[in-house]
């Protein structure tokens, strides 16, 4: 288990279904509404050493030590609340084959390597971001403080201390966004933490 809070809110659509991928994701909470295989949230397995050692070749960096520890102990990235707050992981393959029963998390070499925002310094590790219009979640390496900021502008709009206080924040922020079937309870209300 991460942090028992972070679990218990990710587990909270247990009752609506679980299932599993062909390569281990599980899927928590089944949302019809959204279309027939969609899920409200779903974790990937978690991520081992070599294959951080060819994640962070590919990207020329270090992946910070938290969220490294996210991805190596709880969920290679993750989907929560039918991706309105995305966790970006490890892409072990890249298939897109409906019968493939398979899923993978969005990828971290894509915003951090082909799509940073221009003014993103070095020591900026993007992480995820959010469905609504793309605004994007950073790690400043630094300071391991986790930044928000638009997609095209690195300049941070919002900041939580650390990686594991952003989740547990937004995860309470977001879900009182949801009902208990897990739908929107306003579709036109933004779902941005600024």
């Amino acid at each position: 288990m991460y942090n028992k809070e972070i679990n218990e809110f990710i587990y909270k659509f247990s009752n609506l279904g679980l299932d599993s991928s062909s390569d281990g994701a599980i899927m928590i909470g089944k949302a019809p509404f959204k279309g027939p295989e969609a899920w409200l949230n779903i974790i990937y397995p978690k991520v081992k050493e070599e294959e951080i050692v060819i994640l962070e070749r590919e990207l020329n960096t270090t992946i910070p030590e938290n969220y490294k520890h996210f991805l190596m102990d709880y969920s290679n990235g993750g989907n929560f609340l039918s991706s309105t707050l995305s966790l970006d992981g490890f892409r072990r393959h890249l298939t897109r084959d409906p019968k493939a029963n398979s899923r993978q998390p969005f990828s971290l070499v894509t915003p951090n390597l082909y799509e940073r925002p221009e003014n993103s310094l070095d020591n900026y590790f993007f992480i995820g971001g959010y469905q609504w219009d793309g605004s994007l979640l950073y790690i400043d390496k630094d300071t391991n403080i986790v930044h928000c900021c638009a997609v095209d502008d690195a300049t941070s709009k919002v900041q939580w201390s650390s990686f594991e206080e952003m989740l547990l924040s937004e995860l309470k922020r977001l879900y009182r966004l949801f009902d208990d079937k897990g739908k929107e309870i306003d579709e036109d209300a933004s779902t941005l933490p600024y």
